[in-house]
């Protein structure tokens, strides 16, 4: 069997980046917090509880922690988040990714000098949430689906400015703007593809290794939204695709007489369990 694991499957350089500041932190003394999981995955996310870091949740729990450092993971946070933390008196460590800053700086910019924002996205997305809060959120729309797109309207014309979530599916993000930008009551529409290369480059690789495969793994955690835009990717080119978190979930009752398998895995993935899987399906299959 021809068991082929795409360049960029893993950990992107934000997450990395998140990662190893958490654990640096580790090494040190203090209590240590991270605000919402680190990353999206649970085998990370639980070895950094053994090592005594915190999760929080929400802003009403700071009420009642002993202070300490609270790292900003790489989605980042809303800007009334980060100033009621430094409020309440925790030491702030901010590992928001840096593509994803660049976007606050952008909508904050247009948003001062009176442009309506669109953010394309998830809106239940920790990321989006946080592009949100660096906007005036009642002069913002987030689009999600063709639907949102057709059902977009303003009162009167406006200025508007579109941005995406970095993890959103690259094609999508292009059909959802070229349906906005039909309806041409605008007095200015500036259109920021902002799904960083990284995300681009792991779609587009994840396409052509599917069309190549008889079976395509696609490797991340439940709640990881670019890992779940990778599944939607892999699956329009290979039906024969599966969506798991760890070689536990796998389920090789199909891979019989395969002779092409392709492995992709989302930003969150660390390398252990994507090598883990590969090197399974390579020798026990």
């Amino acid at each position: 069997m021809d068991v082929k694991v795409a360049e960029s499957a893993g950990f992107c350089f934000g997450v990395r980046r998140g990662v190893n500041l958490v654990y640096e932190q580790t090494d040190t003394p203090g209590k240590i917090y991270t605000y919402g999981p680190i990353i999206h995955n649970e085998e990370v996310v639980s070895d950094l509880e053994k090592k005594g870091v915190r999760v929080v949740e929400r802003l009403e729990e700071l009420d009642t922690l002993p202070k300490g450092r609270m790292i900003i993971r790489s989605h980042g946070v809303s800007r009334q988040i980060e100033e009621t933390m430094r409020e309440k008196g925790f030491e702030i460590l901010d590992a928001t990714c840096p593509f994803v800053k660049k976007i606050h700086r952008i909508v904050s910019e247009y948003s001062k000098d009176g442009y309506h924002i669109v953010i394309i996205g998830n809106a239940n997305h920790p990321e989006v949430e946080g592009i949100r809060g660096w906007c005036d959120p009642k002069d913002t729309t987030i689009i999600e689906t063709v639907e949102d797109a057709e059902n977009f309207s303003l009162y009167e014309k406006r200025k508007v400015c579109v941005v995406s979530q970095t993890t959103f599916n690259n094609n999508k993000f292009e059909k959802l703007v070229e349906i906005i930008q039909k309806k041409g009551y605008y007095i200015d529409i500036c259109i920021l593809n902002t799904i960083c290369n990284a995300t681009f480059e792991r779609q587009s690789e994840a396409r052509k290794l599917a069309k190549e495969s008889q079976a395509m793994i696609v490797i991340g955690g439940k709640h990881s939204s670019n890992t779940q835009k990778l599944f939607e990717i892999c699956k329009e080119e290979c039906n024969n695709t599966y969506y798991i978190q760890t070689l536990e979930d796998l389920d090789t009752t199909g891979f019989g007489g395969l002779e092409h398998v392709g492995i992709t895995a989302g930003a969150s993935t660390p390398n252990n369990i994507i090598e883990e899987v590969q090197k399974y399906v390579r020798n026990e299959l």
